[in-house]
């Protein structure tokens, strides 16, 4: 097991060598969840090379609550945009008649979520 933990040490020391390699900036800002060293991305935001993800600094939890809002909407978008692309496909292969009228409402039903979602966003 603690072979294992090394391994996984070592491999974050060199995805923080890489991202120093390629240009991103080390902050002084440690991950809230692992409390490893920050990068500032060229972009501005911010990257744990341990967690590999994106990190977003919140000064209260107002400001919290409105992130994780904007984020749900962003994944329930992205689902609906991947279940359109699904209801699409079936589309092009299907040659019942029936069938394609259940897809066609399918389809109207997802785009209308979707637009409601986009209006919500703009709020």
């Amino acid at each position: 097991m603690a072979h294992r933990e090394e391994n996984n040490e070592e491999q974050t020391i060199k995805r923080m060598a890489d991202l120093l390699r390629q240009g991103l900036t080390l902050t002084e800002l440690a991950c809230p969840a692992c409390a490893s060293p920050l990068f500032r991305l060229k972009s501005g935001e911010l990257w744990c090379a341990k967690c590999e993800k994106k990190v977003i600094v919140v000064k209260d939890d107002a400001e919290a609550a409105k992130i994780a809002s904007v984020a749900a909407l962003e994944n329930l978008e992205n689902t609906l945009l991947a279940k359109i692309q699904e209801v699409q496909n079936r589309m092009q292969q299907e040659t019942d008649v029936d069938e394609l009228q259940k897809l066609g409402a399918t389809l109207s039903g997802l785009l209308e979520s979707l637009e409601k979602i986009r209006k919500t966003k703009k709020i």
